[in-house]
């Protein structure tokens, strides 16, 4: 008896893909402007053309979607590849250039997305939990950038590695983004040269970096 093939159809799988793009970007279009909370499925499947039913078919639920915009936009900033430039830096300077290079490409590539977590974790336990592990990870990556210039013996004087990866937050995290680009409207060209300087002011001598 001859074994029965499942047939694959590279258009269908293809179609599949593109209903499921606009989906996501529908979702994200209204998510950002509405506020998750006041989005429903049938605004996202008008959104993107679809029936209701196809969007469920396709992505799932409001907080399935909401899910993988969140986890790609954090798997996405580009953390490991400005780690990695970083940990060749030989002195402060181009350290903090190259943190605030990237910290800055990754806030402002997602910034669309960041700003659906802020407006959504009110009222979605999921978004909440996203954004712990985000910054926990995010966190987790200025701690090894700060293990990388006490090593390198790059930090000032008495300043250890937990002070330094506190300070690298509170100089590159996303809040630090948020506040000067979103509420007070500077440039991110204007935040990234200011971000780096006053992360080199805080942790080591500005002149010898």
């Amino acid at each position: 008896m001859a074994s029965t093939r499942s047939y694959r159809s590279p258009r269908r799988e293809s179609d599949a893909a593109d209903t499921r793009r606009d989906i996501l970007r529908g979702a994200r279009d209204l998510f950002a402007a509405q506020g998750y909370a006041r989005v429903t499925v049938a605004d996202i499947a008008r959104q993107a053309g679809i029936a209701v039913k196809t969007v469920y078919a396709s992505a799932g639920t409001k907080a399935d979607i909401l899910t993988e915009l969140l986890t790609d936009a954090a798997q996405n900033a580009g953390a490991q590849e400005t780690l990695a430039e970083v940990l060749r830096s030989e002195d402060l300077g181009a350290a903090m250039r190259a943190l605030a290079r990237g910290t800055r490409a990754g806030n402002e590539t997602h910034h669309e997305t960041i700003q659906i977590m802020f407006s959504s974790m009110a009222g979605s336990d999921i978004a909440e939990e996203i954004w712990h592990r985000s910054t926990d990870y995010y966190r987790d990556t200025l701690r090894r950038v700060a293990e990388h210039l006490h090593t390198r013996g790059l930090l000032t004087p008495g300043l250890d590695v937990d002070a330094a990866a506190d300070r690298l937050w509170f100089c590159f995290g996303i809040t630090a983004w948020r506040t000067l680009v979103a509420d007070c409207g500077w440039t991110y060209d204007e935040a990234e040269r200011w971000l780096c300087r006053q992360a080199v002011g805080m942790l080591g001598d500005a002149a010898r970096a």
